[in-house]
């Protein structure tokens, strides 16, 4: 067997976790920076925390942001459940393939179709019902459980494949209901899967673009969506000191969603 050097592969390695995380360091260092030129060095200073904590635009798209994942989290996980649950354990039925193909379409559609289509049909169903009317929370949270629960599924499904289906045939054995199984038996096992499906969602509604372009309204902008309309007009060092908030705020939930399935298993 060919044995590698060790400084290559120390070099190897060195060179792949700079090329991803250096410009992250990069980045969380020019926050702390005094001068107003992204790529300069004068000194340490906090004023550009300072001014983005009096960017009321900023501070409000961010907890439009969090409101909308957190909401499309939950109900992505509990739709995708039950379709990964139905992938699982029903075997074919009838109407199978075309299930299987609804289910995984946002997967493969492109964003810019898939929010151009939920745009058309809210217009629609305003012009039949009145209702909605006019784009908003509602609207971006219906666009991003639609991409989420194909992604949920498919986390979800690959957990409840794995696991020992004895233990729930045995419940049913002892005369409990399948929904009993379900919520006694099913879910206590899945769980660590439903925790890192709940924080992809999160992370895929916090991070969407696209269909919340196409979804929000006046009064509604999401952050991704006011950044990116910032970023277009030239770099700013408030966007430096937001993005390293969220760099150290999703750093504490990886961490506490790490050894809270740890301590699960």
């Amino acid at each position: 067997m060919l044995k590698t050097n060790p400084y290559w592969r120390a070099l190897s390695l060195f060179i792949g976790f700079g090329f991803l995380y250096l410009p992250i360091v990069f980045l969380v260092v020019f926050s702390f920076n005094e001068s107003a030129i992204m790529t300069s060095w004068s000194g340490f200073s906090l004023r550009w925390y300072q001014s983005l904590f009096a960017d009321k635009a900023l501070l409000n798209a961010a907890k439009l942001s969090f409101l909308i994942a957190a909401l499309t989290a939950t109900a992505a996980v509990v739709i995708g459940t039950w379709a990964a649950y139905v992938l699982s354990r029903m075997g074919k039925f009838k109407g199978f393939t075309l299930y299987v193909g609804m289910l995984s379409a946002p997967l493969v559609i492109p964003e810019v179709v898939l929010g151009i289509s939920l745009l058309l049909m809210f217009v629609e169903m305003s012009k039949l019902f009145g209702w909605p009317d006019g784009n908003g929370i509602f609207t971006i949270w219906v666009g991003h459980v639609v991409l989420c629960v194909a992604y949920v599924a498919v986390v979800i499904q690959a957990r409840i494949r794995d696991f020992d289906r004895s233990l729930e045939e045995a419940a049913l054995d002892l005369g409990a209901t399948p929904l009993k199984v379900f919520f006694s038996i099913t879910l206590p096992l899945i769980m660590p899967a439903l925790m890192a499906a709940w924080l992809l969602a999160f992370t895929l509604s916090l991070d969407d673009v696209v269909i919340a372009s196409f979804l929000s309204g006046p009064g509604y902008t999401t952050l991704p969506v006011e950044v990116f309309s910032r970023v277009r007009l030239g770099l700013k060092p408030e966007i430096n000191a937001l993005a390293t908030l969220f760099i150290f705020g999703v750093g504490l939930c990886v961490i506490v969603a790490s050894r809270l399935q740890k301590n699960h298993s």
